[in-house]
């Protein structure tokens, strides 16, 4: 007799085929063509260098588009991550928490060429949260008094000041999980795991890139992170190169 897990996996996967809906495609360039426009707001998944779609952002940055709003905790370093797409010019506005790491980042924010908009990062988390939830706004204690909380309604809840923060969709997510099915269950692993679940479920079209790929079925539905409804394409990336942001060794030492 078939597991509940099993058919229900069964009836997706025929779900799926009746209607012709492929996720996998053969590379981040193809996922991409057809739905990344100039002036989309584009959400991107990491911290720092880890748990980076790095495929997806040279596809991008490879697309030409401009005038890109970038939600991202970071910009990435110099040359990498996103801040390539800061060398090319293709960001207008960053919509982040953490601004070092990147000299270019910070010449063209000095220089009046970059708009930023200097989001806390729990709020940063919980603003992309509530985007995918369909939540407009909530109220955090975060930033009150301070210039996060500048031009926006305050609150008095319990003897409190609060803020409140309006929520983040965006146009196109770009995500990066270790392991997917072919119905885009996504699975994280440890760090990487990161702001990614909640790019995800902010995107009107999320793009998962993935180090290892699986039939329907294959992941336990108690292992799964990122549900599939959330994602639209998986690209297979299964030899990332993960760079280290900032590699640091001890000495050596005689005798070593």
């Amino acid at each position: 007799m078939l597991s509940g897990t099993v058919i229900a996996a069964l009836v997706l996967h025929y779900i799926l085929k009746g209607f012709g809906m492929n996720k996998v495609y053969p590379d981040a360039a193809t996922a991409l063509a057809g739905i990344v426009q100039n002036g989309q707001t584009i959400a991107v998944g990491g911290f720092g260098l880890c748990g980076i779609p790095e495929a997806l952002i040279a596809a991008l940055r490879d697309s030409g588009v401009k005038e890109l709003t970038a939600i991202s905790n970071n910009a990435g370093v110099d040359g990498f991550g996103l801040g390539q797409l800061l060398t090319t010019r293709q960001i207008k506005k960053m919509i982040s928490s953490y601004v070092g790491e990147n000299k270019e980042f910070e010449r063209q924010y000095l220089a009046g060429e970059l708009a930023l908009e200097f989001t806390p990062q729990g709020t940063l988390a919980e603003k992309l949260r509530a985007g995918g939830s369909g939540i407009p706004a909530f109220f955090t204690k975060t930033g009150v008094g301070t210039i996060v909380a500048e031009g926006k309604e305050l609150r008095e809840f319990d003897g409190q000041q609060y803020v409140m923060e309006r929520s983040l969709s965006a146009d196109i997510s770009l995500v990066k999980a270790y392991k997917a099915d072919k119905a885009g269950n996504l699975v994280y692993r440890k760090t990487a795991r990161n702001f990614n679940p909640n790019v995800a479920m902010a995107g009107k079209i999320t793009i998962a890139e993935v180090e290892v790929l699986v039939e329907i079925g294959e992941i336990d539905p108690d292992d799964v992170h990122t549900p599939g409804i959330f994602v639209h394409r998986i690209v297979l990336n299964d030899k990332p190169e993960k760079r280290i942001e900032q590699r640091t060794v001890r000495a050596k030492k005689a005798g070593d």
